[in-house]
């Protein structure tokens, strides 16, 4: 028999998979490729959590603002606080009956000054006369001047007929730096009367920036919490 008879013939005789077999085949590279990929996943979500683990011990080990100055809120309450909000209110009542409030929150970060506060702090102060609906109303900019002292300056000021007023489009004056440097500097020291000062600023600062730490070692210790879950399952599955 000549040897591409013997080779045909061979062939021939040679079982050939059913298609049982392939689909066997088929399903076990498909499993091992899921095993590969829950193998992969599993490093990531490992590598992500040791990489929140890290952080969280960094945040400790921190005290971002240890040197600075606290402050104080004067005659002002903590009207609200909440821990999943970015603002806090605070309010005052004056003895001549006037009724101060004020709403801050942290800006965007600023790293160009080496300073404790990287943040400046956002504000909006209304003040309103006793028997009246009209209110003024400053928004302000609070910022760490030196390592010991906090100022603040008013960006805008609003004369509003009644509390309506506010998401309204009515006129409500010309812009602050286009008023008379006379006119300017008399209603900072207005503010400063209304309890709007240094110790305020300087307590605004320090307060904020230290409940964001807070806010944000929660969310670190949520995450963390939430992919040691992830982990454990991966252990035991």
């Amino acid at each position: 028999m000549g040897k591409v008879v013997e080779l045909q013939y061979n062939l021939h005789f040679v079982q050939k998979p059913t298609s049982l077999e392939s689909d066997y085949d088929s399903e076990k590279s498909m499993a091992r490729l899921r095993e590969l990929r829950k193998g992969f996943k599993a490093i990531q979500d490992l590598e992500l959590l040791n990489l929140f683990k890290s952080e969280i011990n960094f945040e400790l080990s921190s005290n971002h603002f240890q040197n600075a100055q606290i402050g104080s809120l004067g005659e002002f309450v903590v009207d609200y606080d909440s821990p999943h909000s970015k603002d806090v209110i605070l309010r005052r009542k004056c003895d001549s009956g006037e009724e101060v409030a004020l709403s801050a929150l942290l800006g965007p970060p600023n790293y160009e000054k080496d300073l404790i506060f990287v943040r400046d702090v956002f504000m909006k102060v209304c003040v309103k006369k006793p028997a009246l609906s009209s209110i003024l109303q400053f928004d302000c900019r609070a910022y760490q001047e030196t390592d010991k002292t906090s100022q603040f300056e008013i960006n805008n000021a609003y004369y509003l007929r009644s509390p309506a007023s506010l998401g309204s489009s009515i006129y409500r004056g010309p812009l602050f730096s286009e008023l008379d440097i006379k006119l300017q500097k008399a209603f900072k020291e207005y503010l400063i009367d209304k309890g709007i000062g240094g110790n305020l600023t300087n307590f605004l600062l320090h307060y904020l920036h230290t409940r964001e730490q807070k806010q944000y070692m929660n969310w670190l210790k949520t995450g963390e919490a939430f992919l040691s879950k992830n982990e454990s399952l991966n252990q035991h599955s």
